[in-house]
């Protein structure tokens, strides 16, 4: 199948980007793995941070990104992205996203930690919900765009993979020629060509045992890009957001921080607001901050959670503010802002990614990638609140200038890809090495790479990895293809780049925090890993 781009992922990113690339002409294919409306936008409650009022302008937005960021954001990035966000924002009005407003008409800007002004907009609770619906439609309704829905991407298909297969000449430059994906319907890997892929996959949660992501979380775009010999950075900026609702199982409902930004106070199991220990803003502090407070509070006292108090906020205020929060805590027999609700963190986002410039592209030519999968520099060592979704529609546009301009130029020839070959794998009678492979990843990574770190911690989870990934490797090639199998391969992959960032890292910046090295390094620079 031939086409100008392909994407893989259906979130802001992926389709903000394939709309524009196919508004300009170009065949379209978006491939997603599950429904195209299930993925991390689906899930952003806060919203999107953009300057809109009249008290806050570009340098106080720029100023907190790069306080949250910890040293490490790129300042023309930062700058670049905060300035293109209100032409976006108008773009994201126009296709039918209505963000919530006051009485008198004007938007409701939402604050969170870490911003000095209000400057979220949002549509009550369910901001990426409403986006992601508003782009759906868009998309379903282009005729360039084809959607391809319960297909897994397995690999980037190169011009040097080629060559090692028998296909082209050694010394051509390495390029992209397309995407192998697994068709969960008829169980085979499609052959899907094009000289353009955009990788918009998302994050990484799904490789911690806690995670307000959805399962489909699972790195798939970073590990992808690192074998087809792409840089990845700072891996080891894994955000944990301080507030997920806590529960017996391992679903952790995402209480935004926004229900902070309106009022609500953190307290210990005594009652005591705790924050004011920590940071001078209290209840606002960077999310990294707050989680290591809980983190340490929950240590110090044995409990395994803390309580968010909302009850300086009316109930008609909770109940218009936040209606999908409410019902969240509703099911579990939780009744705010009545009732404290108890709340624990959770790996929630990745700073770090693929190495991209702010318009997408990677070092390979054709291959970009957007959004969480990606790392342009604008977050550093530590997201602040709400810029995710600006710097994925922000970044989106930029891309499809950039490549629209490559295949005006000259669009590369695709046509000697080859098809997908089984060979003599089998089916599998052993998929329990799956799940418990998963489990042990998991745990390994909570007890070992999470919060508060140490070397030794550290050098014991890539131990576990490593055997990990020796024993699904060959899984992986002795037995056919199935999504669980791609997923923890991939899995395997994102957590040991996760580790070797980490061990890398010898001091403790923005969301790496290591006993070990507990200050920070006068001269500090980004972690890279690149497979050879």
């Amino acid at each position: 199948m031939d086409y100008d781009v392909i994407v893989a992922g259906s979130g802001i990113a992926g389709l903000s980007f394939a709309l524009k690339v196919a508004d300009a002409g170009f065949s379209t294919c978006i491939v997603t793995k599950k429904g195209i409306d299930d993925s991390n936008t689906n899930h952003a409650q806060g919203g999107i941070a953009c300057v809109t009022s009249g008290t806050d302008d570009f340098d106080k937005h720029i100023a907190d990104t790069m306080n949250a960021g910890a040293g490490l954001c790129d300042p023309t990035v930062v700058r670049q992205v905060v300035s293109d966000g209100p032409e976006r924002i108008r773009e994201i009005i126009s296709i039918g996203v209505e963000f919530s407003r006051l009485d008198d008409g004007q938007m409701s800007l939402g604050r969170e930690g870490g911003h000095s002004e209000r400057r979220i907009l949002h549509v009550e609770d369910m901001t990426g919900r409403a986006i992601e619906t508003a782009l759906v439609k868009a998309v379903l309704d282009h005729p360039r765009i084809e959607m391809r829905e319960h297909m897994v991407a397995v690999d980037v298909i190169t011009q040097r993979k080629m060559w090692k297969l028998g296909y082209g000449h050694e010394n051509e430059p390495d390029r992209v020629m397309g995407l192998y994906a697994y068709n969960e319907a008829d169980h085979r890997v499609e052959t899907l060509r094009a000289p353009v892929v955009m990788l918009a996959t998302g994050g990484i949660g799904s490789i911690y045992l806690y995670t307000t992501n959805p399962s489909i979380a699972t790195g798939d775009g970073i590990a992808m890009a690192y074998r087809a010999g792409v840089e990845v950075r700072n891996m080891e900026f894994v955000q944990f957001h301080p507030t997920a609702l806590y529960s017996n199982t391992e679903e952790r409902f995402l209480i935004s921080e926004a229900v902070r930004g309106e009022g609500a106070i953190l307290r210990d199991h005594r009652g005591d607001a705790f924050m004011k220990h920590y940071h001078p803003l209290k209840d606002l502090a960077p999310r990294d901050v707050v989680a290591r407070a809980i983190d340490a509070v929950m240590k110090k006292t044995g409990d395994r959670h803390c309580w968010l108090d909302c009850s300086s906020m009316p109930e008609s205020v909770f109940k218009s503010r936040f209606p999908n929060i409410l019902a969240g805590c509703e099911r579990v027999g939780v009744h705010p802002p009545k009732d404290w609700i108890p709340v624990v963190p959770a790996a929630h986002y990745l700073c770090g990614g693929v190495h991209t410039t702010i318009a997408g592209e990677t070092s390979m030519k054709g291959l970009y990638a957007c959004g969480e999968v990606a790392c342009t520099g604008l977050h550093g060592g530590n997201r602040l609140a709400s810029n995710s979704l600006l710097e994925a529609v922000v970044v989106a546009h930029r891309a499809s200038e950039s490549v629209v301009k490559l295949l005006s130029e000259a669009r590369p020839p695709v046509s000697d890809v080859p098809e997908w070959v089984d060979g003599n794998v089998q089916d599998s009678d052993e998929r329990v090495v799956l799940s418990h492979g998963a489990w042990e990843l998991k745990r390994a990574m909570w007890d070992y790479v999470g919060i508060v770190r140490t070397t030794k911690r550290l050098e014991r989870a890539r131990t576990r990895l490593r055997n990990l990934a020796r024993e699904i490797n060959d899984y992986y090639w002795n037995f056919k293809l199935e999504t669980s199998l791609i997923e923890l391969r991939n899995m395997i992959q994102v957590a040991d780049l996760v580790v070797e960032c980490a061990l890398q890292r010898r001091e403790s910046r923005g969301l790496h925090y290591t006993l070990d090295y507990p200050s920070e390094m006068p001269d500090s620079h980004p972690t890279l890993v690149r497979r050879a």
